[in-house]
């Protein structure tokens, strides 16, 4: 199933956004880990400009791929990152080049407990070009 998936930041997980025909435009679910196939990184630079001039998120970044079942890496697996404030574009994490597409990405939520109360979520995009 071809979806477009953006890290909701009001649930802090993913949306997960139907490009079918039934229910094209319509948020279908809600997961901590997405994994997509034939994947492409898009950023609205519109968004992205308003972010810049009121300081304050928005959702203009996502990645639109097929919905797979399982991330089985055919590669070597890299880390993206995305940062309004610092790129235009997504970027690998470790040579800040900008990223179009990739093969397969896994898009997921870890839960890091804290030392003092509670828990923390944090984004992370694995990719295989």
């Amino acid at each position: 199933m071809k979806v477009k998936v953006y890290y909701n930041l009001h649930k802090k997980c993913y949306s997960i956004v139907s490009l079918e025909k039934e229910n094209y435009g319509k948020v279908i679910k809600h997961e901590n880990c997405v994994p997509l196939f034939d994947a492409q990184f898009k950023v609205s630079e519109k968004g992205r400009q308003r972010v810049l001039r009121e300081q304050k998120k928005n959702v203009h970044a996502y990645v639109v791929g097929t919905w797979v079942s399982e991330f089985v890496p055919k590669g070597v697996v890299r880390l993206a990152t995305y940062n309004p404030y610092k790129y235009n574009s997504f970027v690998d994490a470790t040579s800040k080049n900008s990223l179009a597409k990739a093969k397969q990405v896994l898009l997921s939520v870890y839960i890091q407990p804290l030392m003092s109360e509670g828990h923390r979520k944090t984004s992370h995009i694995h990719y295989v070009a």
